[in-house]
Parts: structure tokens; sequence; C-alpha cells
């Protein structure tokens, strides 16, 4: 098996458009359309290219790919509630080796699910590490990821107002698009210790557009560095 690299990473992104139109496509066939681009969306699998890399980097790093759950036994349990399903889990020898969230954003309602997209990934972290500290998953830290895909529009990286509030908002959101939210959300995630690694990255629906990953902080090289080490650390417990 070759190492994942760069290209790999690319190609992997690109084939999100490739299955969003083909579902498309296929419900046009059906004669049964939803509202608007819901066509595209509602039969899952975006990025399944995307999480079967991620799949070969833990197998690149020494994790067996019997200890990898994608599609089930990925049920982790909460704190908030019973149980949520993570995109990929990773659980060797009893032990919670990895867990990533793999999400992704389209126009034209970049404003309307921003919020959403925010305090999903928030709140799905804090429910995972009030769990971890009533000792659910052993004495074991886990490891969470987080990977964001949004479209490169002109409606995601043109700079929008800010709407007005009783107190100041934080200097760091002036004149920002959102694409920058984006990237300062997933810089804070990991910063504050939410998530232990996260890649964002951005990519028009254009054939061949160029793969943009805004910050190094959150690129796909950080992202495998990160996996390889908490493979290693996995290993090392054993």
């Amino acid at each position: 098996m070759n190492a994942p690299s760069e290209s790999t990473f690319e190609a992997a992104i690109r084939s999100y458009w490739q299955v969003r139109d083909a579902q498309a496509a296929k419900q046009i066939a059906s004669g049964r359309l939803d509202a608007g681009s819901r066509g595209a969306v509602t039969g899952g699998g975006h990025l399944n290219a995307v999480a079967s890399l991620l799949e070969d980097l833990f197998v690149e790093n020494g994790i067996p790919r019997q200890a990898i759950k994608r599609t089930a036994s990925i049920e982790l349990p909460g704190f908030y509630r019973p149980t949520k399903k993570w995109d990929l889990v990773v659980i060797d020898h009893g032990k919670l080796v990895a867990a990533i969230e793999l999400k992704s954003q389209v126009g034209p309602s970049f404003g309307n699910n921003f919020n959403n997209r925010t305090e999903e990934a928030i709140g799905n972290a804090v429910d995972v590490w009030r769990a971890y500290e009533e000792g659910t998953f052993g004495a074991v830290r886990p490891w969470l990821g987080y990977v964001f895909l949004l479209e490169e529009a002109p409606k995601s990286t043109t700079p929008v107002r800010i709407a007005k509030t009783v107190f100041p908002v934080e200097r760091v959101f002036d004149n920002t698009s959102y694409k920058d939210r984006y990237r300062i959300l997933c810089q804070r995630l990991v910063r504050e210790r939410l998530y232990d690694a996260a890649c964002f990255v951005t990519s028009s629906r254009t054939p061949d557009s160029p793969i943009h990953q805004p910050d190094a902080e959150l690129s796909f090289s950080t992202l495998r560095a990160a996996i390889a080490g908490r493979a290693a650390f996995v290993k090392a417990l054993k």
C-alpha cells in the first residue's frame, strides 16, 4: 500500500463533488427531486474517499485495519446523550485510539449553516470529554479529529457584516468571510484542546480547480503527523 500523499488527499477532496453530482443525476433520472440542491446531499457518503484515506493512514502507522470502523460500531457513548455516531472510530485492544468527524458545507446558505456547524463541532467534543471525565473510556485519554470541507465560492469568500450585539464582538472576526470564520473555528477547536487535530480545506465545484489549505496548522500534512503520533502512543502502551 502506498502511503497517502498530498495528491491522494486532493483526489479524495475532488471525489466529493463527483459523488454529489452522481447522486443528483440519479435523483433526476428517478424522477424524485428534492428541493434545491438537496438531491445532491441526501444520498450520503460524500466524504467516503477522505475517510478511506484516513483509514489508510492509521494502517500505515501500525493500527490493524480490523480496528477501524466506518459503517458499523461507530457509535460512542456520551454524557449529555446516550450515543453519537462518528464518521471514523478506531478501537484497538479496548482503547479508543481515535474518533474523527467529517463535515462539509456548500452554498448557497453559508450564513444559515455556519452556527449549526459550529455548535455541532463544539458540542460533540464537549460530550466526549465529559464522558471521559466520568471514566467511560477508561484511563487512556481519547483522541479526536475534525475534517471540514468548505465550498470555495463568492458567498463563502466575501466578507460579511456582523450583526449588532449589546457587547463587543472579538476583533478577530472583523471583516471576515465564512471561509475566514471556519478557519478561526477549526484553529480554536485545536488550540482549546476540544480536538487533537483538525484539517480545514476549501474547494470549488469546478472540475480540476485548485484545492486550498488556508492554514498550515490545519493542513493535511499536520493531520497526518498527528495520526502518526497517536498511533505511536497507543502502540507504546501495549
